[in-house]
């Protein structure tokens, strides 16, 4: 009896664990890509203009260095910082934005895609906090809307 127990006991773990296995390697349905065509920043009076210009610089490189082979929907990004924080940790090396991201369509104007995201940075050099933001924060973007390229 103790041997059929066993017996039993493996052979529902093995089936557990090929379909854990099968629902890994399940395919996963693609994001939707679309032709970006220009981004605009924009903020609160509390967020310093230097993250701004980073920001918009940097994702309208990307912007132009992209190709695209197909034909996709074109959308101009409207990119919102909504609030950052700076100096948060033990060693107040850590920097939280919270951005908010729209694409309007080129042809009508209304949003299509709407993303939100928090985005963490680290900076020893309080200096350099907003430049290594604006890095962060357009390498998500790039990210997220599949775009390439780097601008510096």
């Amino acid at each position: 009896m103790n041997w059929l127990r066993s017996c039993f006991c493996r052979t529902v773990l093995v089936c557990i664990a090929l379909t854990a296995c099968v629902s890994l390697s399940a395919n996963k349905p693609k994001a939707p890509l679309y032709d970006v065509r220009s981004a605009v920043v924009f903020s609160g009076p509390n967020i310093p203009a230097e993250l701004l210009a980073g920001i918009n610089d940097r994702v309208n490189a990307a912007i132009n260095a992209t190709m695209r082979d197909t034909v996709l929907p074109r959308v101009v990004l409207t990119i919102r910082v909504v609030s950052i924080e700076k100096g948060l940790g033990f060693q107040k090396d850590r920097n939280v934005a919270k951005i908010r991201v729209d694409a309007a369509s080129v042809d009508d104007g209304s949003v299509i895609a709407v993303s939100a995201f928090d985005v963490t940075s680290i900076a020893a050099d309080p200096k350099l906090a907003d430049d290594i933001m604006a890095e962060d924060v357009a390498a998500r973007i790039r990210s997220v809307f599949s775009l390439s390229g780097r601008s510096r």
